[in-house]
């Protein structure tokens, strides 16, 4: 659909000729000469842009301008004036206008004028569009899990993501830090300024600290310009510092200085610049036992956890993987442009009863390759990988045992007691938490 134009100027001369040339470069141009005129058009119809003279019979451009931005604050209107005193152009910008045009109307001027103006508010629109996908994407609600385990930290996340207190996400690899330090930034105040994730163990230890501080040109051999570093980059915002343990000393007390001043200092300058930025970080490691061992500074340690949430690991999620995994199987069926909707029982078994070291992550490119590989709308047990295949699964073994039901019983509660509730084994065993209790009992298996 084309782009809609009105022109308003009391010259009709001019009026007609400008609407003939924008309906030659393919836009939807009306025109009117006179404010009446364009108060009613506008009443009928909604324009993408709006040009008008500066001096109008009944009312001023200016005054047209200020009733158009009251009924439309994102309407995009350009001035036209023979007048070409700076007060003019000053009182026409405050009042609202894109910009300004002078007469005589150069028709390559206001082609050009027009066509930025379009595309800058196509770009805002193409913005507020991201923003909202952004909201979305990140919402509580669309954090997947019903488990207990998970429906806490969500809660307390609720209850933190508007403060300005620094936040420590601690788990397992692949549990999902970066995701809820994602849903704390974009569920918070700073929801409009920038989220920098930086791996500190990623980035080479030499490069680390000209990246996060930035430097000023001459600071070293090779700083041929001067660069703000990612810390400036983020005033007003959140930086997420993943594996903040991996930090070396030298660069964990200069963190130290940014989180208990808020200012920075490039590599190489001599003035401090201030900063407002959130901290989350997050590690996998045990950043306690790190501290008691001198590897990690205990004045910082106390800075970035002053909220601390711990991910708890898939193998405690137990009821959320049938949920993840329908989740992902829909997820990379519209990525991959595939149609598979189902998972075959025994393959849903398998995954349900797996240990999982690699967490939501591993289950995520599970599916994505099982539905990458299928050929039909169902993911069998053959499109997991080989440590799911029959050949390694504990029935398997059992039957090529020629176990007894009792010693199958017992086999199955030895191997699987240490990873799984005693509910969930329970049921994996049709029998009660009772009758689970007493089988114990009776083979002497101590509870791990």
């Amino acid at each position: 659909m084309a782009e809609s134009l009105l022109i308003v100027e009391d010259e009709e001369t001019l009026s007609e000729s400008l609407k003939r040339v924008f309906q030659r470069e393919g836009y939807d141009a009306d025109a009117c000469n006179d404010a009446e005129s364009a108060i009613k058009n506008v009443a009928q119809k909604s324009y993408d842009l709006i040009i008008t003279d500066i001096v109008l019979p009944g009312m001023t451009g200016i005054e047209l301008l200020k009733k158009y931005k009251e009924q439309n604050p994102d309407q995009i209107i350009i001035i036209m004036t023979a007048n070409a005193s700076l007060e003019t152009a000053i009182e026409a910008l405050r009042a609202g206008a894109y910009d300004y045009v002078m007469k005589p109307i150069i028709h390559d001027e206001i082609k050009r004028t027009v066509r930025n103006a379009l595309i800058q508010k196509a770009l805002r629109a193409e913005n507020l569009l991201l923003k909202r996908q952004i909201d979305v994407k990140y919402d509580f609600g669309r954090i997947v899990g019903r488990s207990s385990s998970v429906t806490s930290v969500i809660n307390e996340v609720k209850k933190i993501a508007d403060s300005k207190s620094n936040v420590l996400l601690l788990g397992e690899t692949g549990t999902g830090k970066e995701l809820f330090a994602r849903a704390i930034h974009f569920n918070s105040l700073r929801r409009d300024k920038p989220f920098l994730p930086i791996n500190c163990s990623a980035i080479p230890e030499s490069l680390l600290e000209s990246e996060l501080f930035g430097y000023i040109r001459g600071a070293f051999t090779g700083a041929v310009t001067t660069k703000r570093g990612l810390f400036e980059e983020a005033d007003g915002g959140t930086v997420f510092l993943d594996e903040i343990g991996d930090l070396t000393h030298p660069l964990q007390a200069k963190l130290l200085r940014v989180m208990d001043d808020y200012e920075i200092r490039p590599l190489g300058g001599v003035q401090t610049k201030k900063v407002d930025i959130r901290f989350i970080c997050a590690t996998n490691k045990d950043i306690a036992k790190s501290v008691r061992e001198k590897d990690f500074r205990e004045d910082l340690y106390y800075r970035v956890n002053v909220v601390t949430l711990t991910l708890p690991p898939l193998r405690e999620r137990e009821e959320d993987i049938v949920l993840l995994t329908r989740h992902f199987i829909e997820r990379f069926s519209k990525e991959i442009g595939k149609n598979v909707k189902y998972i075959d029982e025994t393959a849903l078994g398998l995954l349900a009863g797996y240990d999982w070291p690699g967490n939501v992550r591993e289950l995520q490119n599970i599916i994505e390759r099982a539905v990458l590989i299928t050929e039909g709308n169902t993911i069998f047990p053959e499109h997991l990988p080989e440590r799911f295949s029959a050949g390694d699964s504990f029935t398997t073994e059992s039957l090529g045992n020629k176990l007894s039901i009792e010693s199958y019983t017992k086999a199955l509660i030895i191997r699987y007691q240490q990873n799984h509730t005693e509910q969930k084994l329970a049921e994996m065993l049709g029998i009660t938490r009772k009758a689970l209790w007493e089988k114990r009992k009776r083979w002497g298996i101590q509870r791990k």
